[in-house]
């Protein structure tokens, strides 16, 4: 039994289309959480979600004031090894990757080696911001030449 002519019909378009989409050979950099930087109260998990998707050498810039006369809470980012870590926000198990310090001017930059799952995550003060749900994302950056 063969396929119908419609099905053949949606298979051919749907191949030309990613034949013809341009691809990217260039890696992007990328300001983790747009114009509102790496801050308390937004939600990054949604913000990698809708920005992605990722791929492999792109470079995540984190962006975020340095701690001033009370007025700035500080802020760091994280890097975990294992899920279980990273759910329950267990700093213990993950690097840091940037300092209170290293968010300043241009920020600081993160390329993602790998097609592996990368999560972050704000350490700061025992990891509160972490726990609290929203200063914590992570991407699974595709192999260039993937389509999503």
């Amino acid at each position: 039994m063969g396929y119908s002519y419609g099905a053949m019909c949606t298979l051919c378009a749907t191949l030309m289309a990613l034949l013809l989409v341009p691809e990217s050979t260039s890696a992007a950099r990328i300001i983790v959480g747009g114009s509102n930087h790496w801050q308390f109260g937004f939600n990054y998990a949604d913000w990698a979600f809708r920005s992605g998707p990722f791929y492999q050498n792109d470079t995540l810039v984190f962006m975020y004031n340095p701690p001033s006369n009370n007025n700035t809470p500080p802020h760091s980012v994280y890097l975990f090894n294992d899920f279980r870590s990273f759910a329950t926000c267990n700093l213990k198990r993950a690097k840091m990757v940037g300092n209170v310090a290293q968010g300043g001017g241009q920020g600081f930059e993160f390329v993602l080696q790998k097609a592996k799952p990368y999560m972050f995550a704000c350490g700061e003060h025992d990891g509160i911001h972490c726990r609290l749900g929203l200063m914590k994302f992570f991407v699974l950056p595709l192999q260039r030449g993937c389509h999503a």
